[in-house]
Protein backbone atom coordinates (compact mmCIF):
# COMPACT_ATOMS: atom_id res chain seq x y z
CA UNK A 1 0.00 0.00 0.00
CA UNK A 2 1.31 3.43 -0.99
CA UNK A 3 2.10 5.41 2.17
CA UNK A 4 2.70 8.69 0.30
CA UNK A 5 -0.64 10.17 1.46
CA UNK A 6 0.30 9.33 5.04
CA UNK A 7 3.68 11.03 4.60
CA UNK A 8 2.00 14.13 3.16
CA UNK A 9 -0.52 14.26 6.00
CA UNK A 10 2.28 13.82 8.53
CA UNK A 11 4.22 16.59 6.80
CA UNK A 12 1.32 19.03 7.09
CA UNK A 13 0.65 18.06 10.71
CA UNK A 14 4.32 18.42 11.61
CA UNK A 15 4.11 22.15 12.29
CA UNK A 16 1.24 24.58 12.95
CA UNK A 17 3.06 27.08 10.74
CA UNK A 18 2.34 24.95 7.68
CA UNK A 19 -1.42 25.09 8.00
CA UNK A 20 -1.06 28.76 8.86
CA UNK A 21 0.67 29.34 5.52
CA UNK A 22 -2.11 27.51 3.70
CA UNK A 23 -4.69 29.66 5.46
CA UNK A 24 -2.92 32.84 4.43
CA UNK A 25 -2.68 31.71 0.84
CA UNK A 26 -6.35 30.76 0.91
CA UNK A 27 -7.13 34.38 1.74
CA UNK A 28 -5.06 35.73 -1.17
CA UNK A 29 -1.81 35.10 -3.07
CA UNK A 30 1.19 36.39 -1.12
CA UNK A 31 4.91 36.92 -1.44
CA UNK A 32 7.22 35.07 0.95
CA UNK A 33 8.02 38.30 2.78
CA UNK A 34 4.32 38.94 3.49
CA UNK A 35 3.85 35.37 4.66
CA UNK A 36 6.85 35.71 6.98
CA UNK A 37 5.20 38.66 8.69
CA UNK A 38 1.77 37.10 8.96
CA UNK A 39 2.66 33.63 10.24
CA UNK A 40 5.40 34.73 12.66
CA UNK A 41 8.10 32.56 11.12
CA UNK A 42 11.53 33.20 9.67
CA UNK A 43 12.00 33.77 5.95
CA UNK A 44 13.99 30.56 5.74
CA UNK A 45 11.18 28.56 7.38
CA UNK A 46 8.56 30.02 5.05
CA UNK A 47 10.68 29.36 1.97
CA UNK A 48 11.22 25.77 3.10
CA UNK A 49 7.46 25.30 3.63
CA UNK A 50 6.65 26.77 0.24
CA UNK A 51 9.16 24.42 -1.36
CA UNK A 52 7.49 21.49 0.35
CA UNK A 53 4.09 22.65 -0.85
CA UNK A 54 5.31 23.08 -4.42
CA UNK A 55 6.79 19.57 -4.32
CA UNK A 56 3.30 18.29 -3.47
CA UNK A 57 1.55 20.58 -5.98
CA UNK A 58 -0.36 22.37 -3.23
CA UNK A 59 0.83 25.82 -4.36
CA UNK A 60 2.12 27.44 -7.51
CA UNK A 61 4.16 30.58 -8.06
CA UNK A 62 3.14 33.37 -10.41
CA UNK A 63 4.33 36.98 -10.48
CA UNK A 64 6.51 36.35 -7.42
CA UNK A 65 3.42 35.41 -5.41
CA UNK A 66 2.36 32.01 -4.19
CA UNK A 67 -1.22 30.88 -4.51
CA UNK A 68 -3.08 27.69 -3.64
CA UNK A 69 -3.81 25.16 -6.32
CA UNK A 70 -7.18 23.40 -6.32
CA UNK A 71 -5.44 20.43 -4.70
CA UNK A 72 -3.86 22.63 -2.06
CA UNK A 73 -7.21 24.18 -1.25
CA UNK A 74 -8.80 20.73 -0.84
CA UNK A 75 -5.97 19.64 1.44
CA UNK A 76 -6.35 22.82 3.51
CA UNK A 77 -10.11 22.38 3.84
CA UNK A 78 -9.81 18.70 4.78
CA UNK A 79 -7.16 19.46 7.39
CA UNK A 80 -9.29 22.26 8.84
CA UNK A 81 -12.16 19.77 9.16
CA UNK A 82 -9.84 17.31 10.91
CA UNK A 83 -8.69 19.99 13.36
CA UNK A 84 -12.30 20.92 14.07
CA UNK A 85 -13.18 17.27 14.72
CA UNK A 86 -10.17 16.84 16.98
CA UNK A 87 -11.10 19.96 18.89
CA UNK A 88 -14.69 18.75 19.27
CA UNK A 89 -13.42 15.35 20.40
CA UNK A 90 -11.39 17.01 23.16
CA UNK A 91 -14.42 19.07 24.13
CA UNK A 92 -16.81 16.15 24.41
CA UNK A 93 -14.24 13.60 25.60
CA UNK A 94 -15.26 13.75 29.29
CA UNK A 95 -18.89 13.37 28.24
CA UNK A 96 -18.46 10.26 26.12
CA UNK A 97 -15.95 8.74 28.55
CA UNK A 98 -18.28 8.97 31.55
CA UNK A 99 -21.71 8.27 30.14
CA UNK A 100 -23.36 5.08 28.93
CA UNK A 101 -25.76 6.95 26.65
CA UNK A 102 -23.75 6.16 23.54
CA UNK A 103 -24.32 2.47 24.10
CA UNK A 104 -28.04 3.31 24.21
CA UNK A 105 -28.06 4.91 20.80
CA UNK A 106 -27.48 8.61 21.35
CA UNK A 107 -27.21 9.97 17.79
CA UNK A 108 -23.75 11.37 17.00
CA UNK A 109 -25.50 14.48 15.71
CA UNK A 110 -26.50 15.24 19.30
CA UNK A 111 -22.91 16.21 20.05
CA UNK A 112 -23.16 18.94 17.44
CA UNK A 113 -26.55 20.14 18.61
CA UNK A 114 -25.89 21.51 22.05
CA UNK A 115 -23.48 23.09 24.49
CA UNK A 116 -21.02 20.82 26.27
CA UNK A 117 -19.67 22.04 29.61
CA UNK A 118 -16.73 20.12 31.05
CA UNK A 119 -15.10 20.05 34.46
CA UNK A 120 -11.38 20.76 34.54
CA UNK A 121 -8.71 21.70 37.07
CA UNK A 122 -9.50 25.40 36.73
CA UNK A 123 -13.23 24.97 37.21
CA UNK A 124 -14.19 21.51 38.51
CA UNK A 125 -17.79 22.62 39.12
CA UNK A 126 -18.39 24.16 35.69
CA UNK A 127 -20.95 21.53 34.56
CA UNK A 128 -22.80 21.72 37.90
CA UNK A 129 -22.99 25.50 37.70
CA UNK A 130 -24.16 25.30 34.11
CA UNK A 131 -26.86 22.78 35.02
CA UNK A 132 -28.14 24.93 37.88
CA UNK A 133 -28.33 27.91 35.51
CA UNK A 134 -30.25 25.87 32.94
CA UNK A 135 -32.43 24.23 35.61
CA UNK A 136 -33.53 27.63 36.91
CA UNK A 137 -35.28 28.16 33.58
CA UNK A 138 -37.81 25.48 34.51
CA UNK A 139 -39.57 27.71 37.06
CA UNK A 140 -43.32 27.35 36.77
CA UNK A 141 -43.16 24.49 34.31
CA UNK A 142 -42.93 20.70 34.48
CA UNK A 143 -39.60 18.90 34.93
CA UNK A 144 -38.84 15.26 34.27
CA UNK A 145 -35.49 14.02 35.50
CA UNK A 146 -33.38 10.96 36.19
CA UNK A 147 -30.56 11.40 38.70
CA UNK A 148 -27.76 9.07 39.84
CA UNK A 149 -26.84 11.30 42.80
CA UNK A 150 -28.33 13.44 45.53
CA UNK A 151 -26.74 16.73 46.52
CA UNK A 152 -27.56 19.76 48.59
CA UNK A 153 -27.14 22.13 45.65
CA UNK A 154 -29.62 20.20 43.51
CA UNK A 155 -32.08 19.87 46.38
CA UNK A 156 -31.97 23.59 47.11
CA UNK A 157 -32.48 24.39 43.44
CA UNK A 158 -35.45 22.01 43.29
CA UNK A 159 -37.02 23.62 46.36
CA UNK A 160 -36.81 27.03 44.70
CA UNK A 161 -38.52 25.64 41.62
CA UNK A 162 -41.26 24.00 43.67
CA UNK A 163 -41.87 27.28 45.48
CA UNK A 164 -42.24 28.89 42.03
CA UNK A 165 -44.99 26.46 41.08
CA UNK A 166 -42.90 23.89 39.23
CA UNK A 167 -43.95 20.23 39.14
CA UNK A 168 -41.30 17.53 39.08
CA UNK A 169 -41.15 13.84 38.16
CA UNK A 170 -37.86 12.43 39.47
CA UNK A 171 -36.39 8.95 39.01
CA UNK A 172 -33.67 7.84 41.45
CA UNK A 173 -32.13 4.50 42.34
CA UNK A 174 -31.89 2.78 45.70
CA UNK A 175 -28.44 4.22 46.35
CA UNK A 176 -29.80 7.74 46.02
CA UNK A 177 -32.78 6.79 48.17
CA UNK A 178 -30.51 5.50 50.93
CA UNK A 179 -28.38 8.65 50.79
CA UNK A 180 -31.51 10.80 50.89
CA UNK A 181 -32.83 8.93 53.94
CA UNK A 182 -29.57 9.34 55.84
CA UNK A 183 -28.33 12.76 54.75
CA UNK A 184 -31.26 14.67 53.24
CA UNK A 185 -34.27 13.48 55.22
CA UNK A 186 -36.15 16.84 55.12
CA UNK A 187 -35.89 16.96 51.34
CA UNK A 188 -37.04 13.35 51.11
CA UNK A 189 -39.95 14.09 53.41
CA UNK A 190 -41.04 16.97 51.20
CA UNK A 191 -40.80 14.71 48.19
CA UNK A 192 -43.15 12.29 49.91
CA UNK A 193 -45.63 14.89 51.09
CA UNK A 194 -45.53 17.56 48.37
CA UNK A 195 -48.08 16.99 45.64
CA UNK A 196 -45.91 18.95 43.21
CA UNK A 197 -43.12 16.37 43.14
CA UNK A 198 -43.38 12.69 42.27
CA UNK A 199 -40.38 10.47 43.02
CA UNK A 200 -39.88 7.03 41.50
CA UNK A 201 -37.29 4.40 42.39
CA UNK A 202 -35.51 2.58 39.59
CA UNK A 203 -34.72 -1.13 40.14
CA UNK A 204 -31.15 -0.80 38.83
CA UNK A 205 -28.30 1.62 39.55
CA UNK A 206 -28.50 4.83 37.52
CA UNK A 207 -25.27 6.08 35.98
CA UNK A 208 -26.38 8.99 33.78
CA UNK A 209 -28.28 12.15 34.62
CA UNK A 210 -31.19 13.21 32.41
CA UNK A 211 -33.45 16.24 32.61
CA UNK A 212 -36.13 17.66 30.33
CA UNK A 213 -38.47 20.61 30.59
CA UNK A 214 -40.03 22.87 28.00
CA UNK A 215 -37.73 22.92 24.98
CA UNK A 216 -34.63 22.09 27.03
CA UNK A 217 -32.93 18.76 27.61
CA UNK A 218 -29.78 17.87 29.54
CA UNK A 219 -27.51 14.85 29.63
CA UNK A 220 -25.07 14.71 32.56
CA UNK A 221 -22.02 12.44 32.82
CA UNK A 222 -20.66 11.40 36.20
CA UNK A 223 -17.43 9.71 37.27
CA UNK A 224 -17.25 6.78 39.68
CA UNK A 225 -17.21 9.19 42.62
CA UNK A 226 -20.54 10.73 41.68
CA UNK A 227 -18.96 13.97 40.43
CA UNK A 228 -20.49 15.57 37.37
CA UNK A 229 -17.76 15.61 34.74
CA UNK A 230 -19.66 16.96 31.74
CA UNK A 231 -23.04 18.30 30.74
CA UNK A 232 -24.73 18.43 27.36
CA UNK A 233 -27.54 20.99 27.33
CA UNK A 234 -29.61 21.60 24.22
CA UNK A 235 -32.94 22.66 22.78
CA UNK A 236 -32.39 20.67 19.59
CA UNK A 237 -35.04 18.03 18.76
CA UNK A 238 -32.41 15.32 18.29
CA UNK A 239 -31.35 15.75 21.93
CA UNK A 240 -34.81 16.44 23.37
CA UNK A 241 -36.32 13.37 21.72
CA UNK A 242 -33.55 11.04 22.85
CA UNK A 243 -33.56 12.34 26.43
CA UNK A 244 -37.36 12.21 26.55
CA UNK A 245 -37.40 8.59 25.38
CA UNK A 246 -34.83 7.58 27.99
CA UNK A 247 -36.81 9.29 30.75
CA UNK A 248 -40.00 7.56 29.58
CA UNK A 249 -38.21 4.22 29.75
CA UNK A 250 -36.88 4.93 33.26
CA UNK A 251 -40.32 5.94 34.50
CA UNK A 252 -41.92 2.81 33.08
CA UNK A 253 -39.42 0.61 34.90
CA UNK A 254 -39.64 2.43 38.24
CA UNK A 255 -41.99 2.27 41.23
CA UNK A 256 -43.45 5.25 43.09
CA UNK A 257 -41.40 6.16 46.15
CA UNK A 258 -44.36 5.70 48.51
CA UNK A 259 -44.83 2.12 47.29
CA UNK A 260 -41.16 1.34 47.82
CA UNK A 261 -41.19 2.77 51.34
CA UNK A 262 -44.43 0.96 52.19
CA UNK A 263 -42.92 -2.27 50.98
CA UNK A 264 -40.01 -1.76 53.36
CA UNK A 265 -42.27 -1.17 56.33
CA UNK A 266 -42.30 2.64 56.10
CA UNK A 267 -45.40 4.70 55.44
CA UNK A 268 -45.55 8.09 53.82
CA UNK A 269 -47.40 9.58 56.81
CA UNK A 270 -44.85 8.54 59.44
CA UNK A 271 -44.01 11.53 61.65
CA UNK A 272 -40.74 13.26 60.93
CA UNK A 273 -38.19 12.35 63.57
Amino acid sequence: MDDAPHRDARYLAGSPVRIAVLRELDAEPRRPAALTERVDATRTTVQRILAGFRERDWVRKADARYRLTATGDRVRAAYEDLLAEADRAREVGPLVANVDAFEAGLPPAALEAGEVTVADDRDPFAPVDRFLDVFAGAAGGHVRAVSPIVSRAFNESAVELLDAGTTIDLVIDRGVLAASESDFEPALRRAIEDGSVSVYVHPEPIETGLCAFGDTACLAAYDDGGNMRALLSSDAPVVRNWVGDRIDDALERSRPLADVLDGEGTTSDDPTP
